[in-house]
C-alpha cells in the first residue's frame, strides 16, 4: 500500500462491511500456500514500521498494538478434527503466544468467514505446525477413553435384589475353563439348556462367540488374552448383577486373570468350573482341528502346546475324566445345577 492511501485510511477509515476473501500475496517471508487472505473491516492502519508496504504483505493490527507484518492465514477447515462438530465457543484454539497470537476476530456469529475459524497469525511458523497444534488438541478432546476422575456412580431405585426377586432366582456367573477341545462349550450349552427347562433365565458368554463381536479387534497375545478375559469378566459382573445366571465358557489360561474377575464378584457369586481333561484326550478329541495345526506350526501360542495353562487352585467344581473319557455333557451339566441348587441360586 502506497503512503498516500494509507494516510487517507488512517484519516477515514472504513465502515462496516462484509469480509472479503483475497488470495496470499507473495512475500520472501510467506511463501504461497493454498489458502485465503481474510480482510477485517475494524482499524486497517499501516503501522509506523513500514509493515503495511513491506513486500506485499498486509496488516490487521489492533489498536494500540504492534503491527504483525506477517499475513494473517486462514486455515480452510478442510479437517474434521478442527472443530469436531463443535460449537464456536468449544473449538479447539491455538495458543496465545508471541509466535502465533490471534490478530483479530472477524465479527458475526465467532465462526469465522464463511464458516470458517477465527484467523491466526503464523508468527514465522509453518501453516502445518499449527494445523498439528489443532489437530492433537481436538483429538484429546474427542477421546472416549474414561480417563478423567470426574465421574461418578449413578445409582438407580431398582436393584439387584429387586430384580432376583422379580426372577425368583439370584444372579452369578459360572465360569468354565479348561484346555480347547475339553468339553467347555458343550457344558455351558446344555447347563443354559437345563435352566431353561427349569425356568432359570440364563445367558451363554462363549469365548469364539465374543471374538466375533465385543473381542474380535484382540489377538492371541498375553496382553489381548488378558484384555479378552478382563472384558468378559466385566459383561459377566453385569449379567449377574440383572439377576441373570450367566455362564462364560473361556480358554482363560492364566490364573491371575480367573482370580481378577473373581474379584469382580466379592458376594461369593463367582463359581468356578474346571474341566480338568488331560491334553492327550483334548488333542485326540480335537473338535476343531486346532491341536494338529498347533503341531504343524501354523498356530502359534496355542494353549497346552506352545503356550502354557495354568490350573485352578481353589476352583468350586472340578470335573475329571471317567475312564479315560470326557463325561456326558448331562451329567457334567447336572453336576454344575446340584451346585448351584445347594448355595441357593435357583430360587429366590
Amino acid at each position: 500500500m502506497d503512503a498516500p492511501r494509507a494516510a487517507r485510511l488512517a484519516a477515514h477509515p472504513p465502515g462496516p462491511r462484509a469480509p472479503v476473501r483475497l488470495p496470499f500475496a507473495s512475500s520472501s517471508t510467506a511463501p504461497r500456500r493454498a489458502g485465503w487472505w481474510c480482510w477485517c473491516p475494524r482499524d486497517l492502519r499501516a503501522d509506523s514500521s513500514g509493515g503495511a508496504s513491506g513486500g506485499g504483505t498486509r496488516a490487521f493490527p489492533f489498536p494500540g498494538r504492534r503491527c504483525c507484518t506477517r499475513p494473517a492465514l486462514a486455515h480452510r477447515n478442510r479437517s474434521p478434527a478442527a472443530n469436531l462438530g463443535l460449537p464456536p465457543s468449544q473449538r479447539p484454539r491455538l495458543p496465545r503466544s508471541p509466535a502465533a497470537r490471534i490478530v483479530t476476530r472477524v465479527t458475526g456469529d465467532g465462526g469465522g468467514c464463511e464458516g470458517r475459524p477465527f484467523v491466526e497469525c503464523a508468527g514465522g511458523r509453518p501453516i502445518q505446525e499449527l494445523a498439528g497444534v489443532v489437530e492433537d488438541k481436538a483429538s484429546k478432546m474427542s477421546s472416549t477413553v474414561p480417563k478423567s476422575s470426574n465421574i461418578f456412580w449413578h445409582d438407580c431405585p431398582v436393584g439387584k435384589v429387586d430384580r432376583q426377586k422379580l426372577l425368583k432366582q439370584k444372579g452369578c456367573v459360572v465360569w468354565i475353563t479348561g484346555l480347547s477341545g475339553s468339553g467347555k462349550s458343550t457344558l455351558a450349552c446344555t447347563l443354559g439348556r437345563e435352566l431353561h427347562t427349569r425356568g432359570k433365565l440364563a445367558y451363554v458368554l462363549d469365548g469364539d462367540n465374543l471374538r466375533h463381536g465385543l473381542n474380535k479387534d484382540l489377538g492371541f497375545k498375553a496382553e489381548d488374552r488378558a484384555e479378552n478375559i478382563r472384558r468378559v469378566g466385566e459383561v459377566a459382573k453385569l449379567f449377574a448383577d440383572a439377576g441373570l445366571v450367566c455362564i462364560a465358557s473361556l480358554i482363560s489360561p492364566y490364573r491371575r486373570d480367573r482370580e481378577a474377575c473373581r474379584a469382580l464378584l466379592s458376594d461369593g457369586s463367582f463359581v468356578e468350573v474346571f474341566l480338568n481333561m488331560s491334553l492327550e484326550l483334548c488333542e485326540a478329541r480335537d473338535p476343531k482341528g486346532l491341536y494338529k495345526l498347533a503341531r504343524e506350526g501354523k498356530i502359534k501360542g496355542f494353549t497346552g502346546i506352545d503356550d502354557p495353562y495354568e490350573a485352578p487352585l481353589n476352583c468350586e467344581i472340578e470335573i475329571k475324566e471317567v475312564d479315560g473319557a470326557c463325561p456326558s455333557p448331562s451329567d457334567m451339566a447336572g453336576q454344575v445345577v446340584t451346585y448351584l441348587e445347594e448355595k441357593g441360586f435357583l430360587h429366590e
